[in-house]
């Protein structure tokens, strides 16, 4: 008996370091997060039934991650957190002492070192005690400042972690292939190319102040400390006298950010620490948690047993992913009945057969159905031989990194590769199309009725079918016609931004279009007859007419240029043109009272609706709205003027006068 315990306790530590080793390094997912608990307590268990732990037991150690560089001590060890999934285990362990609820986020930890207010170092977590130096990235990771106004050692502990709408971004415009958020920042940290990484908008996000040579006892007055310092650390809310009603209602409170997808990075639960950190470093070190430093809290993921409907392989991006379809279940108070099974060597993993084939899900985190697991297989699974949308050929790529297995498209202009741009398309920003979901859309490809961005205003003819498709009905049909005719009437900058060109995001649209009319744009794109012997060749990097424009630099210029040279390009927009009614709003200053004047805008507005309210007004007067503040600025504007922000600092240093929003008004606009 005792031997079997052993087999099995073996079998488990191969598996979790296997999982652990893959998700830590970018190599993609061997086992859920629910399958990975789920195992690690039962480890956990054994450990504590034989008297026995093995070498290399993930219950003794931090999972590391094996960033290549530099190796690097850790002045103070980066131990995880012991992990819980009941509120009633965060108000045991709170002591009836105040705590602080903040988010896990989902990324990489990274240890940022301060000295005399310059940054020193930045390094990997690592397997807690030595991790990878890495500060050479630095410059190109949003929220590490290379200057802080603390003049003393300063050690922050943060994740470095991107939103799910920049993973989006990056997929489309890059064509890679990531599984996830997380995976993607996890291979950037690879990469040596510092304009390489600043591409992928990773964002490192302090979750606590390990050290500073003055003394501040309270975890909150720390986090304060650091966004005075011009951090903008992890969304955190304090619970005085933890009781189970208190710690159940602020965990609510995050829930519904996560399930109403409000808060813009991925995470894995909650974390929870004392507001007393002196108190805090009393604990003692067990296995690889410091007993006081903190509790991670983990939802409890309600799983249902259900059966295998059929396996739907739907295009999107750059792969044919599998689908799960099942007999609905209800989970987390909704219907579920469909989820991605990822790629073929998930479904290898898992075991999926054919129709019958009974199975677990769960909606992990609240969120994203999973199938968790395989009950009974029936049948075997068949992959297609043709793609769903266009009937090329298909192929099964495996990647050179992880291993993985998926099916891909051999046709490189399948309409079910551009998902990411359509739904970038009909996007708030882009074309601001009411009731057309990327699932939807997903839809509309797969049957054909989309191929190109003008069939989205042809779509009329089908709204029969559409009234009639499950989920929809003739209401919503005529919704979402209504939408798609007022989008037709567009500003040019938002029909600009929706045409998916590489490296042109909405401010970089309104800045060419700043300087010069849509055709006139367009036109420029083209070659001259003195060049008609290189007629459309691509442009590079410093060929482009463009680069003048403030903001626009040589790849930028370049990538608008080949876009428009692509004659595939060329008569799709064409296409769309002969839909739309494009305006666009002049330019032209209407006043001068903030001619050649440079401002920088921070914090809350009350006269104007929002600051982009404000930047035009200033731009409107002759005046320029830049980010940061800088020796070219010639004030910055932020209601709070006493504040110690990074920007209110580096305006003293500067000598650059800072204005509340009542002295701009009564300075700049026409009082008479």
């Amino acid at each position: 008996m005792v031997d079997d315990k052993i087999s099995r306790m073996q079998q488990l530590v191969r598996e979790l370091n296997e999982a652990s080793d893959a998700y830590y390094n970018g190599r993609g997912e061997r086992m859920t997060d629910y399958e990975w608990d789920a195992r690690f307590d039962e480890l956990k268990r054994l450990e504590q039934e034989t008297g026995t732990t093995l070498p290399d037991s993930p219950t003794q150690k931090v999972s590391e991650d094996t960033i290549t560089g530099q190796k690097e001590e850790h002045e103070f060890a980066a131990l995880s957190l012991a992990k819980t999934k009941q509120p009633a285990e965060l108000v045991k362990w709170s002591e009836e002492r105040p705590i602080w609820i903040s988010w896990k986020l989902d990324g990489l930890t990274l240890v940022v070192t301060y000295d005399n207010g310059q940054l020193t170092k930045v390094v990997t977590r690592g397997n807690g005690h030595i991790g990878t130096n890495i500060t050479h990235l630095s410059k190109a990771i949003n929220g590490i400042p290379q200057n802080i106004g603390y003049k003393g050692h300063t050690v922050i502990r943060g994740e470095a972690v991107i939103s799910y709408d920049d993973f989006d971004r990056f997929l489309i415009e890059s064509g890679e292939d990531y599984a996830n958020p997380r995976n993607l920042a996890s291979g950037s940290l690879t990469l040596k190319d510092v304009e390489e990484v600043r591409q992928r908008h990773i964002q490192w996000i302090p979750f606590t102040l390990v050290y500073l040579d003055d003394d501040i006892p309270s975890w909150g007055d720390r986090m304060d400390w650091l966004e005075q310092q011009g951090f903008h650390t992890v969304e955190h809310r304090l619970i005085e006298h933890p009781d189970l009603s208190s710690v159940e209602s602020v965990i609510d409170v995050f829930t519904e950010e996560v399930t109403s997808k409000k808060n813009p990075f991925p995470v894995d639960g909650l974390v929870i620490c004392y507001d007393d950190t002196v108190y805090a470093r009393t604990g003692s070190i067990t296995g690889h948690h410091a007993t006081k430093a903190g509790l991670a809290f983990k939802w409890q993921d309600e799983a249902a047993e259900t059966v295998l409907q059929e396996i739907e392989w739907s295009c999107a991006a750059s792969t044919i992913s599998p689908v799960a379809i099942f007999r609905p279940v209800e989970l987390e108070g909704t219907t579920v009945k469909r989820a991605s099974l990822c790629n073929i060597s998930e479904c290898e993993r898992l075991g999926i057969g054919a129709k019958g084939t009974e199975i677990s899900v769960i909606k992990a985190n609240k969120i994203i159905p999973k199938v968790i697991k395989v009950i009974r297989t029936e049948g075997v699974l068949e992959i297609p031989h043709e793609c769903p949308v266009c009937h090329a050929a298909t192929e099964i790529r495996v990647s050179e990194a992880s291993g993985t297995k998926t099916l891909h498209c051999t046709n490189t202009e399948c309409p079910a590769k551009q998902l990411k741009k359509f739904a970038r398309f009909v996007s708030k920003e882009g074309m601001n199309i009411d009731g057309i979901s990327e699932q939807t859309l997903s839809k509309f490809i797969n049957l054909g009725w989309i191929s190109e961005y003008a069939d989205i205003y042809d779509l009329r003819q089908h709204i029969r079918e559409l009234a009639n498709m499950e989920g929809f009905g003739e209401k919503s049909a005529s919704n979402i016609m209504r939408s798609i005719d007022r989008s037709a009437h567009v500003e040019a900058h938002r029909l600009l931004y929706a045409l998916n060109i590489p490296l042109c995001g909405l401010d970089v649209c309104k800045r060419l279009l700043s300087a010069y009319p849509l055709d006139e744009l367009v036109a420029m794109t083209q070659p001259q007859p003195a060049v008609e012997a290189d007629l459309f060749a691509p442009l590079t990097s410093d060929t482009s007419p463009l680069t003048s424009i403030a903001g626009i630099g040589p790849e930028k210029s370049a990538s608008f240029i080949n876009w428009f040279r692509d004659a595939r390009n060329r008569l799709r927009y064409h296409h769309l043109l002969e839909k739309l009614q494009v305006t666009q709003v002049s330019n032209e200053p209407t006043g001068n009272m903030c001619e050649g004047l440079t401002f920088v805008v921070t914090g809350d507005v009350h006269h104007y609706k929002n600051r982009n309210e404000l930047k035009a007004y200033i731009e409107s007067q002759g005046g320029k709205v830049a980010s940061a503040v800088s020796g070219s600025t010639s004030y910055l504007i932020n209601n709070d003027v006493t504040s110690t922000s990074g920007k209110n600092q580096k305006a003293q240093q500067l000598g650059i006068p800072i204005l509340s929003e009542d002295e701009f008004v009564e300075r700049f606009t026409d009082q008479s």
